[in-house]
């Protein structure tokens, strides 16, 4: 009898403690994608070349390091919220580009940010109502990423725009995967940090816009 009530509070206990992971990841999550938003909106208006905001974009990619070290201790909100300012910061500039090089540019945007909190709100609360485990989807994603990467890094030569339509379009569908893969890992156990949590979301959030974007402009056609 004691074995079993041991192991129903361990249980609890455990149900407990991944819901204040869910909690804390998704309010974590909404204040740094706000201030992202906020950042982008502040370089936009100071007019910050593209330059500059790939320099931003580097800064961000090292305080992803930043963070994973710091993840365990109070420096890691602020490192997490460093790294949000520069990636939004680094947006900018992007939006602003497909703002003024295309008629419908204001359209394609909130088009590109509809669809992102669409793809990401209907993927992550699927895994979240049916609690259902994607962890199988690890070595599919991250072999998928790696082919995708080389891709990316053979078009900077090739410049076929036909390519660059495909690597957006395997972008998003891997993006989406790591949605299902990351929303999984938190509420199945495999996550205890919110904070790290929280900047692989982001950063599935970051890709996906990017690459949505990208696909929707292309599509659109209108400049």
């Amino acid at each position: 009898m004691r074995d079993v009530e041991l192991s129903m509070g361990r249980s609890q206990t455990s149900v407990l403690a991944t819901n204040k992971v869910i909690r804390n990841t998704y309010t974590l999550l909404s204040m740094t994608l706000f201030f992202s938003a906020l950042c982008a909106v502040v370089t936009m208006a100071m007019q910050v070349s593209q330059g500059v905001g790939f320099m931003l974009f580097l800064g961000g990619f090292v305080m992803t390091f930043v963070v994973r070290a710091t993840a365990n201790s109070s420096k890691g909100l602020i490192a997490v919220f460093a790294f949000a300012g520069l990636m939004g910061a680094a947006l900018g500039p992007i939006i602003s580009v497909y703002m003024a090089s295309f008629t419908n540019g204001s359209a394609i945007v909130a088009q590109a940010l509809g669809g992102t909190a669409l793809i990401f709100l209907s993927l992550s609360g699927y895994a979240l109502t049916t609690g259902k485990n994607f962890s199988f989807m690890g070595g599919f994603l991250f072999t998928g990423m790696m082919v995708i990467l080389v891709a990316m890094i053979a078009n900077i030569f090739l410049q076929i725009p036909a390519l660059s339509l495909a690597i957006s379009s395997a972008v998003i569908l891997m993006m989406s995967g790591f949605i299902l893969y990351d929303t999984s890992r938190i509420i199945n156990g495999g996550e205890r940090n919110y904070i790290l949590a929280t900047i692989s979301l982001y950063l599935s959030i970051f890709n996906l816009f990017i690459h949505l974007l990208n696909l929707l402009a292309a599509l659109s056609g209108r400049r």
